[in-house]
C-alpha cells in the first residue's frame, strides 16, 4: 500500500476498501469452487454457498471491529496475542505462515486447470510447468514488483462483468436451462463437505485486518468496506453456482463450456486468461506477503537469522527463495503421491479454521460486551465448518502441536538466558 505522511493518515477509503475485499476473496476459486461444491452436494451447493455467505457476517464484522480498534499489521496473531499472550499470538502468527506451502500450491493447480483448457498439458509436463511458473515469481518478486491494487481490481471487475453477462444470456436463452428440480434433494452430509470446500473462497477476510492502518477512517469505513466486499463476493459465487447447475456442461472447467453455451464460443480464451492472471496474481500477493511475515519472524529471533536478509530493492530475498522452494516441494509431491486439490483446500481451510475460532475468542475478550452475539455466531460458524472438514482438521492439529510447544520452550529458554546475563551483570 502507499506510505503515507503522518498528517493524512491512511488513503483507502470506503468504496476502494470494499473492492479490495472482493479482490482478495475472489482471487482463483470463482471459475473453479462452485464446480467443485456441485461435484460434491447437486443442487445442495447452492444452499451451501448462501449459508456460508450468510454465517460469514457475523465473523467479517468482528474482525472489522477488531482492526478498527486495535489497527496492527500483525492481524489475527496481535488480537490473540492481546487477549491470551504472547505464545498464543505467535503460535497463530506461525501457523499462517505454515498454511501457505498447502494453500498456495493449491492456488496453482486451480489456475492451471485455465492452463490446461488453453494448452492440455499432463504428468510431469504439468508438474514442471508449475514448478517454472513459481520460479518466474521469483523473479517477479526480485525487484519488489507488487501486483497492484489497481490491476488486482480490473481482473475483479471483468470477473464480475462476466458473470453479470452469463447471467443475462442464461435468462435471455431458456432453452439451455434444466430445472434445479432434477437435481434431487439436498442432503445435509453431503452440504457439508461442500461448505468445507467453499470456505476456501472467504479466506483472506482477515488479511484487511492488516490494511486497518491504511484506511483513511478506520473507524467509519473499515467495516463498511468489508462488509459491501464479502456479500459482493457471496452474491457472485452464489450467482456462478446456479449458473452451472442451470447449464449442465461436459467440460472439465464448467464456466468455459456454460461461457461457449451461452456467447457461442471464446471460453477457453476469455475464462482462460482471467483465471490465469487472478489466480497468478492471488499467489504472488500470497508469496509477498509471507516472505515478510518469515523476514519479521526472523528479525524477532523466532525463526533462524539467516532469514532476516534483504536485497537492495528491500526484498526478503531468502525467506522468499526458501518459501517458493517448499511451495515447489509441495506441488511435486502433490503428483507423486496423488493427493487431490481438494485435500490441500481442506487442509488450509483448517488452518484458517483454527485462526478465526481463535480470533472470534480474543475478541469476547477484547471487544465490548454488546458484541458478544456476534462472537457466538463467528464461534458456532467456525465449529461447524470444523465438523464439516473432519478428518482435514489435521494437518492444523499436527502443526499446533508442534509450534505451540516450540514457542513455549524458546521463550522459557530466552528468558532464562536473559536472566543469567542479568545475573552476571549484576
Amino acid at each position: 500500500m502507499n506510505s503515507h505522511s503522518g498528517t493524512h493518515g491512511g488513503t483507502i477509503g470506503r468504496w476502494q476498501g470494499a473492492g479490495l475485499m472482493a479482490t482478495t476473496l475472489l482471487g482463483t476459486g470463482v471459475f473453479i469452487l462452485p464446480q467443485m461444491t456441485i461435484a460434491k452436494a447437486h443442487a445442495g451447493a447452492l444452499i451451501a454457498w448462501s449459508l456460508l455467505t450468510l454465517a460469514i457476517i457475523p465473523v467479517a464484522l468482528i474482525f472489522g471491529r477488531l482492526a478498527s480498534v486495535f489497527p496492527h499489521a500483525a492481524g489475527p496473531a496481535y488480537f490473540v496475542e492481546k487477549a491470551f499472550g504472547r505464545t498464543a499470538g505467535r503460535t497463530i502468527g506461525l501457523i499462517f505462515l505454515l498454511v501457505v506451502p498447502m494453500g498456495a500450491p493449491a492456488a496453482i493447480l486451480m489456475t492451471f486447470q485455465f492452463v490446461n483448457a488453453l494448452i492440455p498439458l499432463d504428468g510431469w509436463f504439468k508438474v514442471s510447468a508449475e514448478v517454472l511458473v513459481i520460479f518466474g515469481l521469483f523473479l517477479l518478486n526480485l525487484r519488489g514488483i507488487q501486483v497492484s491494487a489497481k490491476l488486482q481490481f480490473g481482473l475483479t471487475l471483468c470477473i464480475v462483468a462476466i458473470v453479470v453477462v452469463l447471467f443475462g444470456a442464461s435468462s435471455l436463452q431458456p432453452g439451455h436451462l434444466t430445472s434445479l428440480a432434477s437435481y434431487g434433494t439436498p442432503e445435509i452430509s453431503t452440504m457439508m463437505i461442500a461448505a468445507g470446500i467453499a470456505f476456501w473462497s472467504f479466506l483472506g477476510i482477515e488479511a484487511m485486518t492488516h490494511l486497518a492502518d491504511d484506511f483513511r477512517r478506520p473507524q467509519q469505513d473499515m467495516i463498511p468496506a468489508m462488509m459491501m466486499g464479502t456479500v459482493l463476493v457471496g452474491i457472485i459465487y452464489v450467482a456462478c453456482t446456479l449458473i452451472l447447475l442451470l447449464v449442465p456442461t461436459d467440460n472439465s472447467v464448467a464456466m468455459i463450456g456454460v461461457f461457449d453455451a451461452l456467447l457461442g464460443g471464446y471460453g477457453a480464451q476469455v475464462i482462460g486468461v482471467l483465471g490465469i492472471a487472478s489466480g497468478l496474481a492471488t499467489v504472488n500477493v500470497y508469496a509477498a506477503s509471507a516472505a515478510r511475515l518469515v523476514w519479521s519472524f526472523s528479525c524477532e529471533g523466532i525463526l533462524p537469522r539467516c532469514f532476516a536478509v534483504k536485497n537492495r530493492h528491500g526484498v526478503p530475498i531468502r525467506a522468499l527463495g526458501a518459501l517458493l522452494s517448499v511451495m515447489a516441494s509441495v506441488i511435486v509431491l502433490t503428483h507423486i503421491t496423488g493427493q487431490e486439490l481438494e485435500h490441500l483446500i481442506a487442509w488450509s481451510n483448517g488452518v484458517f479454521v483454527v485462526i478465526y475460532l481463535m480470533a472470534m475468542l480474543a475478541a469476547a475478550k477484547l471487544l465490548p460486551r454488546h458484541n458478544l452475539p456476534l462472537v457466538v455466531l463467528g464461534c458456532g460458524f467456525c465449529l461447524a465448518l470444523g465438523i464439516a472438514l473432519g478428518a482435514s482438521m489435521a494437518y492444523v492439529l499436527v502443526l499446533i502441536l508442534f509450534v505451540a510447544p516450540f514457542l513455549w520452550w524458546q521463550k522459557t529458554h530466552i528468558s532464562r538466558k536473559q536472566t543469567l546475563v542479568d545475573n552476571k551483570v549484576s
